[in-house]
């Protein structure tokens, strides 16, 4: 396994993130504790999950399955650079007051303290913000969670699904205000999916935090299989892609530029997410033991330069309009 730093701080994740979402519902409480096992034994320190995950069964779901297993043995909680998200409401509609979707001191303090009971655990290494909320002021945001790293319950700090602009006016403040700040944002990210490079890429890599993208496979489709033997989020990963005889090619070009690499169509599509500079660590979602297969592999995998503009060209970037050549964004795109 391969490891890095995350964003501008000098903690040390592996290059590979377990995403635990599927854990507690379509992976078996005994396939979750066997998935973490085997994540652990390949090296992989970096565990993701939600306070909302296992919605299915209930909230909160998955991560008192991860709570139960880290005291299943000792040293494992030492051993994992645990992240969890708070911004979703807990508890089925109708939400009582303050239970809303969003972010305000008084939910944040009760759902961080909740997070903690479940997991088991007495500190949180990166606390995430799932969504931004355009009603919190800045002062309340981070007076905020500022407290809680004071108080030892959260290291670090991250963000979810926020944009350019969002990052670039939450991290001004903090730095401002001598904070560290975030040191991680993760985005969406995918040879399908590419729109993060245009804008919170350039944001995140110049306000010193790591991009840790999810769905670095599209959801199964770029993994080469057949649609039938596809994950449970192909379906809507196709509307939301808006698959069609052009995407189709784009695949078929791309199984074939990965047999000309010598690899598999998720190796490559893993270490290609890798490559791009502002990425620390993919997020890998499995809901089987053996979906964790290659994947120490896509990590240590160097692309060949000439392997990666083949790439980019396959999957080029639809903006609606020419892009500069040989500019970054995102002044790629501007007048």
């Amino acid at each position: 396994m391969q490891y890095t730093k995350l964003g501008r701080s000098n903690l040390t994740v592996s290059k590979i993130c377990l995403g635990t979402m599927h854990f507690g519902t379509l992976a078996s409480d005994d396939e979750s504790y066997r998935i973490m096992d085997k994540a652990q034994e390949m090296g992989i320190n970096f565990f993701d999950t939600a306070n909302v995950y296992g919605r299915d069964v209930y909230c909160g779901r998955t991560e008192e399955l991860i709570g139960n297993w880290f005291q299943k043995s000792a040293g494992r909680r030492d051993q994992t650079v645990l992240a969890t998200k708070v911004y979703g409401n807990m508890v089925p509609a109708p939400q009582p007051p303050n239970e809303e979707a969003g972010l305000s001191a008084y939910k944040v303090r009760k759902h961080a303290a909740d997070s903690l009971k479940r997991l088991q655990t007495d500190h949180i290494d990166l606390y995430q913000v799932h969504h931004i909320d355009s009603r919190i002021s800045l002062e309340e945001f981070w007076t905020t969670f500022d407290r809680l790293i004071n108080n030892g319950d959260v290291l670090y700090m991250g963000t979810s699904n926020y944009s350019g602009w969002g990052l670039a006016k939450y991290q001004m403040y903090a730095l401002q205000h001598g904070m560290v700040g975030f040191v991680s944002e993760q985005s969406q990210y995918n040879l399908l999916s590419r729109y993060p490079e245009l804008e919170v890429f350039p944001a995140a890599k110049d306000f010193g935090i790591s991009i840790i993208p999810y769905m670095p496979l599209g959801g199964g489709i770029l993994t080469g299989r057949k649609k039938a033997d596809a994950g449970p989020r192909t379906s809507q990963v196709e509307k939301e892609y808006d698959l069609n005889m052009d995407t189709n090619q784009q695949l078929a070009d791309f199984s074939a530029l990965c047999q000309e690499i010598g690899e598999k169509e998720a190796v490559v599509a893993i270490a290609w997410v890798l490559a791009n500079p502002a990425v620390a660590s993919a997020i890998v979602g499995p809901r089987t033991v053996g979906h964790l297969d290659g994947l120490d592999r896509a990590a240590e995998l160097q692309l060949d330069p000439v392997h990666i503009a083949r790439l980019n060209d396959i999957f080029n970037i639809n903006t609606g309009r020419q892009l500069k050549p040989n500019v970054p964004a995102p002044q790629a795109f501007a007048w």
